[in-house]
């Protein structure tokens, strides 16, 4: 959800001092990261981002009351009035820590479901709900209840200066205007965090940006969007489109989006931080009343810094946290799709941590020998298709990604998770998964995209093969058998 503020709309004065105190809190970040003690834990965490729909599987606009039915601090809004979010609490990877998370997913999922069906609503994992129309994200209803998110929609369309115009080209292509952020809400993520030391996070970050391309081909589950199958994570290209804050003169001059990629690999977590100060400016320039306060063990609060880089929409954000008794520093993985099961969420996370891990810690990092574009295109290219796409990878050259996860990035996913003190039993689980879902080229997208295909072969109209398709993607997200094993029935 992010930090509310208290007002939809800025004054030049706001804005003015904000930028004052950013620059503050910059400077006083700076001199933080070199000095102080942080938390070293290597907790991970989960966020699960959910779509909520009606009985027919068209989006249910009603999370205030599904909330309300759940009652669980875990489970908060998000922008859309059909999405909720789930916060898992950090854990230790070490030993049975994935299969405890994949049981409590299910526990505390499960849970919710039942009580968001007292709301009349399903409870859906997928990157893009499959069903959704212009209709939906026409006038207010949309938009959940908060001032942050009026804000953030005010001033994205204030930057912009007209509607949001999404021009997506894959399978299909679609050209749409919209007079709000709406789309943005129509994306909904896994996101993966890990604690980590500050010597130890511009390692981590480059490798999480190294493998972001092969990690979203595996998971790819967002191929539909307005009844058009574009790309095999459409989320990504989608996502940057509908809150981007430039006109097309600006993009024409290279400005850089806030949906970022990056364009470098970096030294220090300050980088991130300091490019966010330098490039994008305040979309929710609110002045905290905390000033330079810190927390009880000295470490500052930096409230203006937070928020600004709560709007830089990195897919491997920097997380700085005061805590309450000892700061932590966190790497926040953002670029997964929800679902399709918990068991493929799962193995989805285990394959980062461990892969991660490996690269990281390697006396030759594997970035010095890539150019930062050429993961750049992976990234994209992957995005686009998936696991039939491929890469470029150092040693290797150009390889089809489902290969190199089959042959090389597996083994060193499982090496990394030995190293991290998993339990064999889970490594042979997960990442068991994962190697099958490459061997088959079955993920939730191309799941989504052949029987759509069937469907419609067989005279269902696109919108009913879309609400069929939905339907039967329910139900295997409830057997928890992995995606790919669903059958095309």
């Amino acid at each position: 959800m992010g930090a509310e503020v208290s007002s939809k709309s800025f004054s030049r004065e706001q804005r003015t001092r904000y930028r004052a105190r950013l620059l503050e809190n910059l400077d006083t970040f700076a001199g933080f990261l070199g000095t102080a003690d942080f938390a070293d834990s290597a907790t991970i965490g989960v966020e699960l981002e959910l779509n909520l729909t009606n009985d027919d599987f068209t989006p249910a606009l009603r999370n205030a009351s599904v909330l309300e039915q759940i009652a669980d601090p875990a489970f908060q809004t998000e922008m859309g009035a059909f999405n909720i979010e789930m916060n898992h609490p950090a854990l230790s990877i070490r030993g049975a820590g994935l299969r405890d998370l994949e049981e409590s997913l299910r526990r505390q999922l499960n849970r919710a479901d039942e009580l968001a069906a007292k709301a009349e609503a399903n409870i859906l994992m997928v990157g893009i709900l499959p069903t959704l129309t212009p209709s939906v994200l026409d006038g207010d209803a949309w938009i959940s209840s908060g001032v942050r998110y009026a804000a953030l929609n005010t001033s994205v369309l204030q930057a912009r200066g007209e509607d949001v115009h999404l021009s997506l080209a894959g399978v299909e292509t679609l050209s749409l205007y919209a007079a709000n952020i709406a789309p943005e809400a129509a994306c909904t993520s896994l996101q993966l965090h890990l604690e980590v030391s500050p010597a130890d996070f511009a390692p981590a970050w480059n490798a999480a940006q190294l493998i972001a391309g092969p990690q979203v081909a595996l998971a790819a589950n967002s191929p539909v969007f307005m009844e058009r199958v574009l790309w095999q994570e459409t989320r990504i290209e989608l996502f940057k489109q509908a809150i981007d804050t430039r006109p097309p003169e600006m993009r024409n001059q290279g400005v850089r989006p806030r949906v970022w990629f990056g364009e470098r690999w970096i030294t220090s977590m300050f980088d991130l931080f300091e490019e966010n100060v330098r490039y994008f400016p305040a979309l929710l320039p609110e002045v905290s009343s905390s000033g330079s306060g810190s927390t009880s063990s000295g470490a500052p609060l930096l409230p203006e810094l937070r928020l600004h880089n709560g709007t830089v929409y990195r897919w491997n954000r920097p997380i700085y946290d005061p805590g309450t008794h000892t700061p932590n520093l966190r790497l926040e993985n953002r670029a997964l799709p929800a679902g399709p099961t918990v068991l493929d969420v799962t193995a989805n996370a285990a394959f980062f941590y461990g892969l991660l891990h490996t690269l990281r810690t390697a006396d030759r990092p594997l970035w010095t020998r890539m150019a930062f574009k050429t993961a750049t295109d992976n990234f994209l290219a992957c995005s686009r298709l998936g696991l039939d796409a491929s890469v470029y990878w150092p040693g290797i050259g150009d390889i089809p990604v489902a290969e190199l996860v089959v042959r090389h990035l597996v083994p060193l996913a499982a090496e990394g998770l030995q190293e991290l003190g998993v339990d064999e039993a889970c490594i042979a689980r997960y990442l068991g998964v994962i190697g099958e879902r490459a061997r088959s080229e079955q993920n939730g997208a191309s799941w989504q995209i052949a029987l759509l295909g069937k469907l419609e072969a067989a005279g269902f109209s696109r919108p009913a093969a879309l609400s069929e398709m939905t339907r039967q993607y329910w139900h295997h997200m409830h057997s928890n058998e992995p995606v790919h094993l669903w059958p095309l029935d």
